[in-house]
C-alpha cells in the first residue's frame, strides 16, 4: 500500500511541472505564429494555476 502511495507521489511529481512546461510552451508557440487569443490565456492560466513561474517566498519567523 506504501509502495503505490509512493509511486503516485513520483508520477505527480514529474507529471504536474511537464504538464504545466507544455501548456506554457504550447502558448508561447501558437501566440507567436497567430498572435494572442483566448486558447492562449487560457493555456498560460492553466500552467500558472498548475506550477506558477513566480513563487512566493515563504517567511517562517
Amino acid at each position: 500500500m506504501i509502495q503505490k502511495r509512493i509511486a503516485q507521489w513520483a508520477v505527480m511529481a514529474v507529471a504536474v511541472p511537464l504538464a504545466a512546461a507544455g501548456a506554457r510552451r504550447l502558448s508561447h508557440t501558437l501566440e507567436a505564429r497567430r498572435g494572442p487569443s483566448g486558447a492562449t490565456r487560457l493555456l498560460t492560466k492553466g500552467a500558472d494555476l498548475m506550477r506558477p513561474q513566480k513563487a512566493k517566498r515563504r517567511r517562517f519567523f
